[in-house]
């Protein structure tokens, strides 16, 4: 009898560890959506780097909306960025910019905005004049190499 109890609280153990999982999981997926109503604008770059879709986008750290899509467009090839912003923040100046930024060195990519002063507000559809295309790390490196040697030759 004893041992019938027992199975029957470890069974039950395991089942409310299965429904915490469960439930965990379901609350992770659904925290990096933008809750309310947004408007969408759009930013070009030459290169969009790992940025990728449902990335955030950041004012000063804080999270105000999110990447809705990532395209190219044909006439260009240039990136086009539609970044979802939460309707709270429609008091972005048309002198706004954006930059893609990393969390840490190498942590995920976000859009970060800088906002403008102008007095003219973004709307739904416009486009964001001032961008910052991602850094490459690799680039990054590939130069300090080609100027190190440029220097050693000429000692």
């Amino acid at each position: 009898m004893h041992n019938k109890s027992l199975e029957l609280w470890v069974g039950l153990f395991m089942l409310s560890g299965i429904v915490a999982l469960v439930m965990l999981a379901v609350q992770a997926g659904s925290s990096g959506s933008v809750i309310g109503e947004t408007y969408r604008i759009e930013a070009r770059f030459e290169n969009v780097g790992g940025l990728a879709v449902k990335a955030p986008v950041r004012i000063g750290g804080v999270r105000i909306g999110r990447v809705g899509a990532i395209r190219i467009d044909p006439s260009d090839y240039a990136a086009v960025v539609s970044l979802d912003i939460d309707a709270e923040y429609d008091t972005l100046g048309e002198d706004t910019g954006a930059a893609i930024l990393t969390s840490g060195l190498l942590g995920a990519q976000f859009v970060g905005l800088s906002p403008g002063a102008s007095d003219l507000y973004l709307e739904s559809g416009d486009t964001l004049e001032f961008t910052q295309s991602a850094i490459q790390l690799e680039s990054l490196i590939g130069q300090l190499m080609f100027n190190r040697s440029g220097q050693d030759e000429g000692r």
